[in-house]
């Protein structure tokens, strides 16, 4: 065979890189699944996915796995992801715990722990979020060498072009900060800053009830008020960054309208001031309380939780009628209260919307955010290690 045709029967670098993303993505999202199956779903031939198995089994990305015990093999073999070539950091920092997870290219964790935060500044915090790491990356039992990165949920709004926080109202000393550049020298790694809210959208899109939805909106209602809007399958940040703060929304209204712990706290008072329903409730208020008491028949504390359920489809009826959004999921402290909040919210939408969205309170809790976190990171690793194995494959 002359040279020109040996040029002519290899395969472009960029294709043959193509085929290879093709075919990990489909043990990725198929495994364990056998060389014909791949073919089938890749839409490529049975020798380019042999070629490209190869490869990705050279650089140390995939592997033989044992076949489904309740299908037929017929000799085949069966490939499966490596999930621990690395590792991905999770954290949500919140005003009172700071959460952690490791997890492995395929989703699982293999370890978590959570931390009491006691109003610490930010020396104290970044301390921390380094004690934090060690003890994650030691509980694994794997190298430290491993991590990838890091992804770091924050309450406020980052700005892209220097990572400093702006709206961090719930954290003292984390305002105008340029936080993501000083734990990136702290943690020795890469490190990516989001606003909490988007990710536990994310990570409700990854594990939670919003999983297969391409349009929806999470709601965070608590001490404040926040949303995570998922656009077309992709988080829709908006022109600052700062998409989905509905403390704003209603702006001029005050605390009159507000879903918010403070306001709900508020309303309990005024309300059992004037006297007009009975009541075993006395202050100081809480919120949990409320809720209690309103499953007990409470009357001062239904008529409050009525009042949380109109003021929290206020907040739904904009966004739901300019996005037209599928779903909306609830989560936050208050939001988490579903047995209440979800048959009034739904009835008051049906009423006033044409095309009203489902509304379902969070699947993952208090951990939507760090679920979120560990989806993006491993998005990102999943990328990054196909790239960093095949190019030292190739040197």
């Amino acid at each position: 065979m002359t040279r020109a045709n040996t040029r002519r029967g290899a395969i472009p670098p960029l294709l043959k890189d193509l085929n290879e993303r093709t075919v990990l993505d489909a043990i990725r999202d198929g495994a364990p699944i056998s060389r014909a199956e791949i073919s089938r779903r890749a839409g490529i031939s049975k020798p380019t996915v042999s070629l490209a198995l190869q490869s990705l089994r050279d650089a140390g990305l995939v592997r033989e796995a044992d076949h489904d015990p309740d299908g037929p093999s017929y000799g085949a073999v069966f490939f499966e992801p490596v999930p621990d070539v690395a590792l991905v950091l999770g954290l949500d920092l919140g005003a009172r715990f700071l959460r952690g997870a490791i997890c492995d290219l395929s989703g699982r964790v293999l370890a978590r722990q959570d931390v009491q935060l006691d109003g610490p500044d930010v020396a104290t915090l970044m301390d921390t979020v380094v004690g934090l790491k060690t003890t994650l990356v030691h509980a694994t039992g794997l190298p430290a060498e491993l991590l990838n990165g890091a992804v770091i949920g924050v309450p406020g709004v980052i700005d892209p072009l220097n990572e400093t926080i702006h709206l961090a109202t719930n954290i003292h000393d984390l305002e105008g900060r340029a936080f993501g550049g000083e734990l990136r020298e702290r943690l020795g790694m890469s490190v990516t800053l989001e606003n909490d809210i988007n990710l536990a959208a994310l990570g409700e899109r990854w594990l939670g009830v919003a999983r297969g939805v391409d349009d929806f909106v999470f709601l965070s209602i608590g001490t404040g008020m926040g949303a995570g809007l998922v656009l077309h399958g992709e988080l829709h940040r908006g022109h600052n960054g700062a998409a989905g703060e509905l403390d704003y929304a209603l702006g001029g209204t005050g605390d009159e309208l507000s879903p918010c712990a403070g306001a709900l706290l508020a309303l309990t008072g005024r309300l059992a001031a004037e006297g007009t329903f009975e009541t075993a409730l006395a202050a100081p208020y809480d919120a949990r309380a409320v809720f209690t008491a309103a499953r007990r028949g409470d009357r001062l504390a239904q008529a409050v939780v009525c009042e949380e359920a109109r003021r929290i489809a206020l907040h739904i009826a904009p966004v739901a009628a300019v996005s037209d959004v599928k779903l909306v999921v609830l989560g936050g402290g208050l939001g988490a209260n579903g047995d209440l909040l979800l048959e009034p919210v739904r009835d008051l939408l049906v009423g006033w919307l044409p095309y009203p969205p489902l509304v379902e309170v969070s699947g993952l809790g208090d951990a939507a955010i760090l679920s979120g976190a560990l989806a993006v990171g491993r998005r990102t690793a999943l990328d990054s290690v196909f790239v960093s194995r095949r190019a030292a494959g190739l040197s």
